[in-house]
């Protein structure tokens, strides 16, 4: 361990959250210290939390890689191409992912580097009085003080009892991500965000995929529209996704796992080779305190902060996901640079109304604001315009038609509360969404930017002018556009 013992700012955790901030708080002349304990599977210490190393970038690669085998299967004789027989090296494609992975966690090492920031190895706890206790993996333990401490734990997969992990048969989302065959039938439990990409990796590299949703409706926190659409299209590739499912009990065989679930009143069974725990995951605080530091946590386990991510205890702040808000990477990022500036004297907020959300299935879903049920029910009038990607000339060029583009906007000012999308590249389109919202933009403003031709980002842009009945390429416009 190094010997210096004190440092203007200790951040507990590297994942997007912890380094970003630790990063900031360097660029702004800070001594700073990171206490992180990841390791990776071969034991290899590791920066980057779960994100980096078992979650967004790992699944994405595999997201990738499946993608491209399922073109080839199922898409390519319509562009004339012409394929044998295709097969997947599943080691070739694992040995891809942690190729990226470790490119990108060898990164933030070269940056910490760069920016003069400590690692302490080891898992980091709260004392009393600003200090961190450090304790190493072969036991060793040390303490560290600070002027200032960010607490970036993040989060873990929840388990659920019905189920119990045994990390052969039955996994959470980080053994999904290491499986080294296809899986002839895999049961996913949760179709949230998780179950979705991961259920769709393995389901297109050929196992039968079922997933089990406890709750009633599909993408509950989606715009309904988007859910409609997502269902249809999932269930059009061959995913099995049944609602109002909870499962009951789960018992390992051999070669199988049988599962007991409910649904319709009724107890039923399902035997599968291997099953995914996908059901949410928690604030990873607990021992990340001691009693004597007091740092207050609610009921859910999240740490509770201030507007500005102080905790109650001055000097000491929390980012990502281990306070309250969507569990999600950039979210963590923009807390963590907000929190690194209040500690320098600056002012810096976080406007949590336009996080952007994703889903990184095909067709991909993301949204920012909100649904027009939401807008309804805070007691807005809302105006809604939506334009598909079937009548636009780059998504049929492509070949991805599927999906639409929908735009909410208050009745009274036009100002835009809502956008939601469900196609090819939405993950990279809602950015325009966030930046107009950002500055309190008008569905009109979308209307009256020039969007390049052809590209996908043009049915926002139809969908913005449809808030006023008068999209150019949709059948039925209402009326024209005001003068003024």
């Amino acid at each position: 361990m190094p010997d210096k013992t004190h440092y203007d700012v200790i951040v507990i955790g590297a994942g997007p959250a912890g380094y970003v901030a630790a990063i900031r708080c360097a660029q702004l002349g800070l001594s700073v210290a990171v206490v992180e304990q990841w390791t990776d599977r071969g034991g290899r210490p590791a920066l980057g939390g779960t994100c980096l190393n078992v979650g967004c970038i790992p699944s994405k690669a595999l997201l990738d890689s499946s993608e491209r085998y399922h073109a080839l299967s199922h898409g390519a004789a319509n562009h004339g191409i012409k394929v044998g027989r295709l097969s997947m090296d599943i080691a070739a494609m694992q040995a891809r992912k942690a190729q990226v992975v470790r490119r990108l966690t060898d990164g933030i090492a070269g940056l910490f580097k760069a920016n003069a920031i400590v690692w302490l190895r080891g898992r980091g706890k709260l004392l009393a009085n600003k200090r961190v206790a450090v304790t190493a993996a072969t036991g060793d333990q040390a303490e560290y003080n600070a002027e200032h401490v960010i607490i970036a734990a993040g989060s873990v997969p929840i388990d659920i009892p019905a189920a119990p992990l045994d990390h052969e048969r039955i996994v959470d989302s980080s053994g999904a991500l290491e499986f080294t065959r296809v899986p002839k039938t895999l049961a996913v439990i949760g179709a949230g965000v998780i179950g979705l990409e991961l259920g769709s990796v393995w389901s297109r590299l050929g196992a039968k995929v079922v997933m089990l949703e406890a709750l009633d409706d599909f993408l509950a926190m989606a715009d309904r529209q988007i859910a409609r659409e997502a269902l249809k299209a999932f269930t059009a590739q061959g995913l099995d996704i049944r609602l109002s499912a909870k499962v009951t009990a789960a018992k390992v065989t051999k070669n199988a796992v049988s599962l007991r679930y409910q649904a319709g009143g009724k107890e039923r069974g399902l035997d599968v080779e291997r099953v995914l725990v996908a059901v949410g995951r928690r604030p990873n605080t607990r021992d990340i305190a001691e009693p004597a530091a007091g740092l207050k946590l609610d009921a859910r386990g999240f740490i509770e902060t201030r507007a500005d991510f102080m905790t109650n205890i001055a000097g000491v702040y929390a980012v990502g996901d281990c306070v309250a808000g969507p569990m999600l990477a950039h979210k963590g990022s923009e807390e963590g640079v907000a929190a690194a500036e209040t500690i320098a004297g600056q002012q810096s907020v976080v406007d949590h109304n336009i996080i952007p959300s994703v889903v990184y299935t095909e067709p991909e879903i993301a949204w920012v604001g909100m649904t027009e049920h939401a807008a309804q029910a805070a007691g807005h009038k809302v105006n809604t315009g939506a334009f598909p990607f079937a009548a636009t000339g780059r998504a049929l060029a492509v070949d991805a038609a599927v999906g639409f583009a929908k735009v909410v906007a208050d009745a009274r000012n036009d100002r835009v509360l809502g956008v939601h999308i469900i196609g090819k590249d939405a993950s990279e389109l809602i950015a325009e969404a966030v930046t107009v919202m950002a500055y309190d933009g008008s569905a009109e403003d979308i209307a009256r930017t020039v969007h390049a031709h052809p590209t996908m980002s043009e049915a926002i842009h139809e969908a913005a002018l449809d808030v006023a009945g008068v999209a150019i390429h949709k059948a039925g416009a209402r009326k024209a556009r005001s003068k003024g």
